[in-house]
Order: C-alpha cells, then sequence, then structure tokens
C-alpha cells in the first residue's frame, strides 16, 4: 500500500496459549498453536492476505483469560532513508495500539516483522542487519505504549531471522529457509476456511496501474479527442444529463460485453483479454463521462448480483487507460472499482484501489470516505442501501432508458473546469493543449481534454459526495469485521510504495 493509506490484515482471528511465545490461528472450530519463530513467520501472509514486499509490519496480540487471539495488522513501507525510521515506526505502533484502543481491546502484546529483498550485492543476512535498527526501533515505541513486542522477525530471500531468539539451533546466524507456500499446517487450516494469499502488493497494483507500452500514444490520443467534444456538452447545463445517460448506457454495454466473454486462465491473461475487448475511443468516453460526480454515483449503484463481477473488470480496465497526462483521471474508476470490491468482499482489492485513487487525487472525497471506512471494517450495506435508493429515484418511471428523453440536469453538477479538486488554483496543463479559461478571438472557448475532469471542491455546487458521508457515519460498526487497525495518513515514505 502506498503509505498514504495503510492497511490492516483480514479479519480472521486466530487462538493462541499460554507458553513460550504462543501464538495461534482458527479455521471454524480448529485451532492452531504457533510457538516458534519459523511458524510465526510462515504466519504473516496468512495474516495480511498477501506477501508483503519492503514493509514494516505489527501484529496486535489480545489475551483473553489464558487465551489469546490475533487482533488488528498495520504495515508501512520501509522508509528509503533511515532518518525516517523512527517517525514511521511512532506512527505504526501508535495507529496499531490506538485503533485498537478505539474498539475496546487494547493489545497486551505485540509481533513485528520487517520484510525487505536484498539490493544488488547484498544477501539476505545483509539485510537483517541493516534492518535490525528499524526492528529495534519498533520494539522500543511499542514499548513506549506499555505493549511489548514477544518476537520480531526478518524476513529475506526465502530465509528469516530472529532478533529475539539467541538460539542458533532454531535460528541460526545465516537464517532458517522459510518453508515451502501451502506445505504448513497453518496453510492447510487457511485453505479450509477460505483465506486466500494473493501474491504480492506489486502483483495486485499492476491491473489497475495506467499502461506502459507502445499503446500509450494512442489511447492518449483518443482522450484528447473525447474531451474535445464531451467538455463543452459536460459543462452546460442543458447538455450535462444527455452526457451521463449516453455514459451509462456505453457502460453498460460494455459490461454485458465483459459477461459475455470466454473466460481465460490466469490472471494476467484474463486482464489482456479484457483490454482487448475495450476500444481506446470506447474507453475515453467512458473516462471522462465518469468524471461527472452524479453519473459516477449512479455508476457506483452498480455493485452487486450478477453485474458486480463483470463491472469490476470494466473499472479496471479504464484504470489501465488513464494515461499520461489523464493519470488523475484515474481517481473515478478506482474509487468504483475499490467500492465494487468491498462490496463483494474483496477488502484487500478495496483498500489498494482505493489508496490509488487517492495517490491519483488526494482530494477525492468519495475515495477517503470509502477508504476511512473499509479500514475500519465497517459494514458497507448502509452505503449500498443508500445507492440503491438512488438508483431506484434515477430510473425512468417505464423501466427504459431514454438518451433522448432525460430529466433535467441537476443543479448540483455545476462545475468549476479551471480549478484543481480541493483547491482555488488552476490546473497546469499539459505543453501544447489549449487553456480552457483563455477565449479565443471570437470570445469561444476551446474545450480541452484535460478540463473535462469534471470534479469539483468539496463544498461546492458541484460536491455531492455528503450522501456518501452521511452513510458511512450511519454504518453501525457492531455490524462491521473486526480485526483491522488503520494507521494515520501519511504520504510516501519509501520509493517502492509511491
Amino acid at each position: 500500500m502506498t503509505n498514504h493509506s495503510e492497511t490492516t490484515g483480514p479479519s480472521e482471528n486466530g487462538d493462541f496459549t499460554d507458553g513460550p511465545q504462543p501464538v495461534g490461528g482458527s479455521a471454524h472450530d480448529t485451532q492452531i498453536t504457533l510457538r516458534t519463530p519459523a511458524e510465526l513467520a510462515d504466519a504473516l501472509p496468512y495474516l495480511l492476505g498477501y506477501r508483503p514486499e519492503d514493509s514494516m509490519v505489527l501484529v496486535a496480540l489480545h489475551d483473553r483469560g489464558g487465551r489469546g487471539r490475533f487482533g488488528g495488522r498495520a504495515r508501512l513501507g520501509i522508509p528509503a532513508h533511515p532518518d525516517d525510521w523512527e517517525s514511521a515506526a511512532r506512527q505504526l505502533a501508535q495507529g496499531l495500539t490506538t485503533g485498537s484502543e478505539r474498539r475496546g481491546s487494547r493489545p497486551e502484546r505485540m509481533v513485528a516483522y520487517v520484510c525487505q529483498e536484498p539490493s544488488p550485492g547484498e544477501t539476505g543476512r545483509d539485510v537483517m542487519r541493516r534492518l535490525a535498527p528499524l526492528a529495534q526501533l519498533l520494539r522500543t515505541e511499542c514499548g513506549r505504549l506499555d505493549v511489548p513486542v514477544i518476537e520480531a522477525l526478518c524476513v529475506s530471500q526465502g530465509r528469516f531471522w530472529s532478533y529475539c531468539c539467541p538460539a542458533d539451533e532454531c535460528c541460526p546466524p545465516d537464517g532458517a529457509p522459510m518453508g515451502l507456500p501451502g506445505t504448513s499446517v497453518l496453510a492447510a487450516a487457511a485453505t479450509y476456511a477460505g483465506i486466500q494469499v494473493r501474491g504480492t502488493l506489486r502483483e495486485l497494483r499492476a491491473r489497475l496501474q495506467p499502461w506502459e507500452s507502445g499503446a500509450v500514444p494512442e489511447q492518449e490520443a483518443a482522450l484528447d479527442r473525447a474531451g474535445m467534444s464531451l467538455v463543452p456538452r459536460i459543462l452546460h447545463d442543458d447538455s450535462r444529463a444527455e452526457v451521463a445517460e449516453e455514459t451509462l448506457a456505453l457502460a453498460e454495454e460494455l459490461t454485458k460485453r465483459y459477461a459475455s466473454a470466454i473466460p481465460v486462465s490466469g490472471i494476467h491473461q484474463a486482464d489482456l483479454r479484457d483490454d482487448a475487448l475495450l476500444c481506446h475511443d470506447e474507453a475515453a468516453l467512458l473516462i471522462l463521462g465518469l468524471q461527472d460526480r452524479t453519473t459516477r454515483d449512479r455508476a457506483a449503484a452498480w455493485m452487486e448480483g450478477d453485474k458486480a463481477a463483470p463491472v469490476l473488470r470494466l473499472w479496471r480496465a479504464l484504470a489501465r487507460r488513464c494515461v499520461g497526462s489523464y493519470h488523475e483521471h484515474a481517481a473515478a474508476p478506482l474509487t468504483l472499482a475499490g467500492w465494487v470490491a468491498w462490496s463483494t468482499g474483496d477488502d484487500l482489492e478495496a483498500r489498494e484501489a482505493l489508496a490509488m485513487a487517492l495517490g491519483a487525487d488526494p482530494d477525492y472525497l468519495f475515495a477517503r470516505l470509502l477508504h476511512h471506512a473499509c479500514n475500519e471494517g465497517l459494514d458497507p450495506e448502509s452505503i449500498r442501501r443508500c445507492l440503491r435508493g438512488e438508483r431506484t429515484e434515477n430510473e425512468p418511471a417505464d423501466g427504459a432508458r431514454d438518451v433522448g428523453a432525460t430529466a433535467p440536469a441537476d443543479p448540483r453538477g455545476a462545475h468549476d473546469p479551471s480549478a484543481a479538486p480541493g483547491s482555488g488554483r488552476p490546473r497546469a496543463r499539459p505543453e501544447g493543449r489549449p487553456d480552457p479559461r483563455r477565449p479565443r478571438a471570437d470570445g469561444t472557448r476551446p474545450a480541452s481534454a484535460g478540463a473535462g475532469r469534471g470534479r469539483t471542491r468539496p463544498g461546492s455546487p458541484g460536491h455531492d459526495d455528503g450522501a456518501r458521508a452521511r452513510a458511512a457515519e450511519k454504518t453501525d460498526t457492531r455490524g462491521g469485521r473486526t480485526g483491522r487497525e488503520d494507521t494515520p495518513v501519511r504520504k510516501g515514505h519509501s520509493e517502492s510504495d509511491r
């Protein structure tokens, strides 16, 4: 995750019993007891749901009547410069501890991990030695909060080292090899419980990142063309509602196309197939059309049932098409992808997509609200109810959509194309593209794709995320999933996590 959007692991709790460093996990009624550093190292991917890279991780432990359970898990990217390690360790420890306290369950102990692959010329043992001060800082910061770290582990190059265990027989100086993935007792219990390890965050992000291929110039040119035709219509009250209907009709057509596509094996191959199903001009029209917040909110109502899976693939594909100078436009499809993922139970992809949306546009309020609610373990059902109600209101009386006969434009949809989101400053434009605020000699204004974001500042007439905020605030935390903590917002510690 990026450092402004740190995440926790899945909500499954585990048991541990008294004894030397006992930690356990439960799969339904099955109790798994973890007592050794090797077992704790093997447990990390199952606690997070993915294999962390360049990460510092804390896992909370709660003691309950001689038994205990895993609590929240929090992760930060390892800062590139050691001078930043102390503040990052403090942030991680305080974020996890205070998050647990908000839920009425302060951790009694912690397990700390530092995970990083060797740089060229390094060995795993070199990494262990280099990160030893960071592990000590994690122990110190947790100690300041009266939450002792009972084990601190370094994982690198397929081996692990304990910073707490002095016994060479179980923790040799050259490290001990990690077990083969999926071969431990915990792996079997996790499989039985339906807990999946999703590879690495880098692999998950790759599904949502903009293209870096030879097709980028063609897609960017299509976005330019779409902007010249759509932006003036979006900015005009008489045609804005018509553009919204056209955008949603195209999205529905593409969703049906994706639903009927022949399945392929492998995530990468599936994404390539989805990219081939979407032409440049279609992607451009949807990306720009979804910059209108009313249109985006109506598209967000497609979050459940048979429509959820193909529409999630569509939002991913659109996020990959936000190339070049249109990178900030990815906030809309990334937020929709994160929302659908969260609504359908995939919290890991939801948090990652919403974090990337905030990376594209830190002021994108819908993404910020959803990201906070997801990290707090709230139940998305109240937001679904809100969107279902809006969907019913937007449906024509006869149940049919007529692009040429739409309701009058919502006055909340007024937009300020000259302002960057969340500020009153004009957005810098790529060289060679017309400035929509500068009139031509004949007094008219040129249309520009960059002006077609259709986004407004919080509190402006076009800003209509209040319903999302109210829905998130009304969510009953008792109905949510526990065991997640979120660290405070902090931007960019690590080059690998930006």
